[in-house]
């Protein structure tokens, strides 16, 4: 693809400034010319060459002068703005006062009529005019050039909402020189500002006698900026496009904007995140700035979603050494490679372990020594612990073990274990692998606090449910299919989930850590469930096609281990607040025994070791008898134990 904006650079090229210069002394003899020809033929009087060549070479010189002073020549034309306009009128309006003073001075050696005041008016008014008019029209053919002869099909948008910031970023998007966007007008919520223009723009309401104006425009996007709408908003913003067929695009921040070719670049597809992102959450920043600056933090699965977005956090708090510990090596290096750019004065340390290996982890911790460690490896994908519950036991269980053993070994002052909605009454291998993972870590706790040898470490647990845009979940997965044309493919029409972005969840998660005093199971508002389907229709219409038309939606069942709905406690289970709204404490099972608890887990050791998948589901289900399957192989464990009871 050839680039327009550089070949249009090559026939339009910059002016230097004494070039404009030389242009703007040529366009003020030329309007000294004409008004001298107009102001004599009103006076109807005969033209005298004398005094004109005198007069015009002392005109242009003072011009010269007001022209360096306010340096009219400065400004690019084809960028030329009301500043520039206004530069124009000081320099020809000081011009014009100073000859008025300089015929007052010279009248002795001509006559006071061939520089009266009413023909240096006339001058003034033809000088200033033909300078800006100059501008405009360098600018409008600039504008010209770029736009039509673009080899791509410029797409018509509208600009949601008048502020200050949409404005300005509009007003980028109408000066670049590498255009992709032609910009149509504003549209406002509010109906009463619809006969008005911005920056000679249309302004539209959201009524439907205005949706049919802008169907007739040809409009085919939307741009907003989400991080100035309200939820609401943006359920309104989206219903709005749904029902026009328009695209939801998405601007930066005015601040995050070098200039009008970044301000383009930065004009992306609207996130489903963005629509379903929730009010910002306020954090206790000076706080968890005590509690990790200057120290040594570790945060495991550095690398996955939760992993890295809490490393991002964490180094905003100027941690003394951020340990990063992940077995994947290339999300790792990856990882490294953006904290190195984005955080250039944070020392960390990225290392290559896993978690389940006992000797590695030591070896780490025995070096280090880090003061808190926000533990988010674990195996999530619940179809794949199903066929594979060994391996789910052995990281999820085991990597949290060894790792909570070691940070209480050596001293550490917090660890915070990030668990899961699917620990709840768990359906599935997963779910009970990080439900007992949660037992081990509150008895762990309590043993701990028998001892009193060390009553500083705090052991936090943290549950929340699916997370937007994580690897492997549903949104990336839906993005993939709508790429490829379709079908999207949903398990159950009725099936529910709660939802919340990364980096939310990734907040509340410092947060909690912050705020326990140890033991805490710490559970989060997920807001309003979302029906995937719902979800999955949202996509499609954001992508600018129509569901079961441009794209089918087809039902495939129900995964094993799967259930309709999520929850966030167990029915016997309640919660009690905390300081932030958003954050609860659930007053969970707490009669499980340290020594029973690793007798237990031991067992779960010896058969893992042999790979006894259907033993090793039997002894999670004797440790967690809340653990009943579904849509699963293990449902006839359930079915034995209720025959064994009977």
């Amino acid at each position: 693809m050839i680039n327009t904006a550089k070949k249009t650079v090559r026939v339009f090229p910059y002016l230097p400034r004494w070039a404009v210069l030389f242009i703007d002394v040529i366009i003020s003899i030329f309007a000294f010319t004409i008004a001298y020809l107009v102001y004599y033929q009103i006076q109807k009087r005969t033209i005298d060459v004398g005094p004109y060549m005198t007069a015009l070479f002392v005109n242009t010189g003072v011009n010269i002068i007001f022209f360096l002073a306010l340096k009219t020549y400065v400004g690019v034309m084809r960028y030329s703005t009301l500043r520039d306009a206004w530069r124009i009128f000081g320099a020809t309006l000081g011009a014009f006062v100073s000859m008025i003073v300089v015929a007052n001075v010279l009248s002795a050696w001509w006559s006071y009529e061939t520089l009266s005041a009413g023909f240096l008016f006339i001058n003034f008014l033809f000088v200033s005019t033909l300078m800006v008019l100059f501008r405009m029209i360098v600018k409008l053919t600039y504008d010209y050039i770029c736009r039509y002869n673009s080899l791509e099909k410029l797409k018509p948008i509208l600009v949601f909402d008048v502020t200050p910031s949409t404005i300005a970023i509009a007003e980028l998007i109408k000066n670049t020189q590498r255009p992709k966007y032609e910009l149509m007008g504003f549209i406002t919520p509010d109906e009463k500002d619809n006969k008005n223009s911005i920056l000679n723009l249309p302004l539209y309401s959201m009524s439907k006698k205005d949706a049919l104006k802008i169907k007739k425009k040809g409009v085919e996007a939307l741009l907003i900026n989400p991080k100035e709408q309200g939820r609401r908003e943006k359920q309104a913003i989206s219903d709005y496009c749904e029902e026009n067929n328009l695209k939801i695009l998405s601007m930066a921040t005015l601040s995050s904007i070098d200039d009008e070719g970044d301000a383009i670049n930065k004009i992306k597809d609207i996130q489903i995140e963005d629509l379903l992102g929730r009010v910002p959450i306020d954090i206790s920043v000076d706080k968890i700035a005590s509690d990790l600056e200057g120290k040594c933090v570790m945060v495991t699965g550095a690398a996955g979603s939760i992993g890295s977005e809490i490393v991002r956090q964490i180094a905003n708090f100027n941690p003394g050494l951020l340990l990063l510990c992940d077995i994947a090596e290339s999300p790792l290096h990856t990882l490294q490679l953006e904290i190195k750019e984005r955080f250039p004065n944070i020392e960390f340390l990225p290392l290559i372990c896993d978690v389940r290996n006992y000797n590695r982890m030591a070896m780490i911790f025995e070096k280090y020594k880090p003061a808190h460690i926000y533990h988010a490896a674990a195996y999530k994908h619940v179809p794949l612990m199903e066929d594979h519950p060994c391996e789910a036991v052995y990281s999820n269980v085991f990597g949290t073990k060894n790792t909570v053993d070691l940070a209480y070994k050596y001293g550490a002052e917090a660890f915070v274990m990030i668990s899961t909605d699917k620990a709840v009454n768990p359906t599935n291998v997963m779910g009970a692998s990080k439900r007992i993972a949660e037992i081990y870590v509150q008895t762990l706790y309590k043993e701990i606090c028998k001892d009193k040898t060390n009553d500083k470490f705090r052991i936090i647990t943290t549950r929340f449910g699916n997370v937007l845009g994580s690897n492997g979940s549903v949104i990336p997965r839906f993005k993939e299919q709508i790429e490829k044309g379709g079908p999207i493919t949903v398990t159950d029409e009725r099936i529910i989930r709660y939802f919340m972005t990364i980096r939310e969840a990734c907040r509340l998660v410092l947060e909690a850590a912050n705020m326990g005093k140890g033991g805490e199971i710490f559970v989060f508002d997920m807001g309003t469930p979302v029906k995937i389907v719902d979800l999955a229709r949202k996509m499609i219409k954001l992508s600018g096609l129509k569901p079961d038309k441009d794209i089918k939606i087809v039902y495939t069942g129900l995964r094993p281990g799967e259930k309709l709905y999520e929850e966030l406690l167990a029915t016997e289970e309640s919660t009690k607040p905390t300081y932030n709204k958003k954050i609860m404490i659930g007053t969970v099972r707490d009669d499980y025994e340290y020594c029973d608890v690793t007798n237990r887990i031991n067992e779960l050791a010896a058969s893992i070791s042999n790979y006894e998948n259907e033993h090793t589901v039997e002894l999670m289900k004797q440790l967690v008898p809340e653990f009943v399957s579904e849509n699963s192989i293990y449902e006839k464990l359930d079915k034995k134990h209720k025959e064994a009871l009977v």
